[in-house]
């Protein structure tokens, strides 16, 4: 009889791996864009909330319910999260657009980025050297 060698691969700790239980509650809005801010700095609820002076059952509070915010915390947060104020509120720190008319480029690039992917590269195709002439003419100037 013939010894048969058995191994087991054991398979390292992946950084992506889901930890700790799924949550009862999806994030709200400012929670998804708080979320994102933390995971691409790489910290934790626990670590970001020390930086904070809170328990982690707050912050991950904030993370996934309607929270009323003062003003000082909010910016406490962007501090911790090295992101602006109105990073959290979808505003990216651009003046707002009041209503009004929308103009003609504006139009056709939206309708154009609502485009199969292929067809905006025939548009980019033909964009592209017309603004990079202009671009070259404006240079010489």
């Amino acid at each position: 009889m013939q010894a048969k060698i058995i191994s087991f691969s054991v398979r390292p700790y992946d950084g992506a791996m889901n930890t700790g239980r799924p949550a009862k509650y999806p994030r709200t809005p400012f929670g998804e864009r708080t979320h994102a801010a933390r995971e691409a700095l790489g910290l934790s609820q626990a670590q970001v909330a020390e930086k904070l002076g809170i328990t982690q059952m707050a912050y991950a509070f904030w993370e996934r319910r309607t929270v009323a915010l003062r003003p000082d915390q909010i910016e406490r947060l962007a501090q911790v999260l090295k992101v602006a104020p109105d990073y959290f509120f979808g505003r990216n720190g651009e003046p707002s657009r009041k209503g009004g008319p929308v103009g003609k480029m504006r139009q056709l690039f939206e309708s154009a980025s609502r485009l199969p992917r292929s067809q905006q590269q025939k548009v980019l195709d033909i964009l592209q050297p017309f603004v990079r002439e202009h671009v070259n003419q404006e240079a010489k100037a």
